[in-house]
């Protein structure tokens, strides 16, 4: 069986959703496949408890793509990004700089929404575009690039003429293992467990982060759950650390976390199961070939450090949406995928560098390493022109 598409899409993650979504409403017919079917229900096994804190920049397309009215209701909104020192002899907060958005903008500086919650909205308004067909449970198996066209078979056997090809599925991309295209890949030796906790103080919208070693302890807003205060958690740490976190006994495990918080939100206690995450670097040596773009984790992968990873994935969608616009009549075309290649890939290699330093930075175990991690943050937060410029940097905005 043969069918034609403007646009195909590898992925069905929330990244590759909101490209479906948004490339649909922009008119374009779009097919969109992953071999996994999404976990919609937070309590269904699978469902992936990470968080996504959608920054400013990213809420255009979110409203170009008809999602933003729909994620509006459910997100916790982020007024300051407070980093919080606790590398001295006790794991307690000894150097606390808040990173306020009333500095630079009058709305905040994201809006904080659980990942299995997203993909239920998004399946939802994929329903609502009869141009675009979501695809659970195929996925993309080889591909044939022409110069009018990229063949693309499906693992059930379908093959789909499109003119555009988006890979959209994650670090091990079978696109762009198609495309002939490599990438770099930095390990840590780090995991993370993300899980989410209700606490006695309130967050005040505040999205926390809490450097000792290992990696930070982050705690980011989320609406109150029956009643308490709640928080989604990202905990790095070396990876057998993390296994051992992960195996302990809840009142064991709530004690470690809420020593690690440094207690700023009072003891916490564990509302969800606790879910591992492998902590890696990864750039691709390109973001087109023909007929085909890489975006998101097909493209680049960071640690969760400054809410950076999803919103770079939507900066890719942005440029997207932009070159498609202005070439409607073939969305493939080297007008397109070169340009959005020499677009985005300099930007991209900026972040993942600026990103493994912050990160390395987090991990330090050295008392004198610490050290001078504290000191680095006081003298960056001291001036306020070079604060402003830091934030704006993190927003992604001039």
């Amino acid at each position: 069986m043969r069918e034609t598409t403007d646009i195909l899409i590898s992925g069905g993650g929330v990244a590759g959703l909101t490209a479906a979504c948004a490339l649909g409403a922009a008119g374009f017919r779009v097919v969109c496949v992953d071999p996994t079917p999404p976990v919609t229900e937070g309590e269904a096994e699978g469902a992936d408890l990470r968080t996504t804190a959608f920054l400013q920049p990213s809420i255009p397309v979110l409203e170009a793509a008809g999602l933003w009215s729909r994620l509006e209701p459910h997100a916790a909104p982020l007024q300051v990004m407070r980093i919080i020192d606790a590398g001295g002899p006790e794991p307690e907060a000894r150097l606390t700089r808040d990173f306020d958005a009333a500095d630079i903008s009058d709305a905040p500086f994201g809006w904080n929404l659980p990942n299995w919650l997203l993909r239920r909205e998004m399946v939802a308004r994929i329903a609502e575009l009869p141009n675009v067909s979501f695809r659970p449970g195929t996925g993309f198996a080889r591909m044939l690039t022409r110069e009018s066209e990229a063949l693309v078979t499906l693992t059930d056997g379908t093959q789909i003429a499109a003119r555009l090809v988006v890979g959209a599925d994650g670090r091990n991309s079978p696109v762009r293992e198609a495309l002939g295209i490599g990438a770099k890949t930095t390990r840590y030796g780090q995991k993370a467990l993300a899980f989410a906790v209700t606490h006695d103080l309130p967050h005040g919208n505040v999205s926390t982060e809490v450097h000792r070693k290992g990696g930070p302890f982050t705690l980011v807003p989320l609406p109150d759950r029956d009643g308490k205060p709640a928080s989604a958690v990202v905990w790095m740490e070396t990876g057998p650390e993390i296994a051992r976190l992960a195996a302990l006994p809840v009142p064991d495990f709530e004690a470690e976390m809420t020593a690690r918080s440094s207690g700023i939100l009072g003891p916490l206690s564990l509302i969800t199961r606790r879910s591992i995450w492998p902590i890696i670097s990864q750039i691709a040596e390109r973001m087109s070939g023909p007929r085909a773009v890489l975006m998101a984790e097909s493209a680049h992968v960071v640690p969760p450090i400054g809410a950076q990873g999803l919103n770079m994935s939507l900066a890719d969608l942005a440029a997207l949406l932009d070159l498609t616009g202005r070439h409607r009549d073939d969305p493939g075309q080297p007008a397109v995928t070169e340009t959005f290649h020499r677009r985005r890939h300099l930007e991209v290699q900026g972040r993942v560098t600026g990103i493994d330093f912050l990160n390395r930075a987090s991990m330090a175990e050295t008392p004198l390493l610490r050290d001078l991690r504290a000191r680095a943050l006081g003298a960056l937060y001291s001036a306020r022109p070079v604060r402003q410029m830091l934030m704006r940097a993190g927003l992604g905005v001039r």
